[in-house]
């Protein structure tokens, strides 16, 4: 099938250890259209996450302001500092 869906859960191996898999899905189809399957491919993505919110933390807690700007030129995202600098908060 052309559609395909990417869903990330948690996995809990057979040691009784914790991973986030990130699966991609899609429908497998006979000659007539007809789903007969699905074929799936995951990926383990616990260090990726865990780098993510090691890297958000860094951010949010780093002495100089930080700020991120969205295309529209509004400001979307800032860390602690950046709010005691200017009194807004999230």
């Amino acid at each position: 099938g052309d559609e395909t869906e990417n869903f990330e859960f948690p996995l809990i191996t057979k040691g009784g250890a914790r991973i986030e898999v990130l699966l991609n899905a899609t429908t497998r189809r006979d000659e007539q259209g007809n789903v007969i399957g699905v074929v799936g491919i995951g990926q383990d993505i616990t260090a990726r996450l865990a780098q993510e919110r090691e890297y958000s933390k860094l951010i949010d807690t780093a002495n100089a302001p930080i700020f991120g700007v969205g295309t529209d030129g509004a400001v979307n995202v800032w860390n602690q500092c950046a709010m005691r600098l200017v009194g807004y908060t999230i």
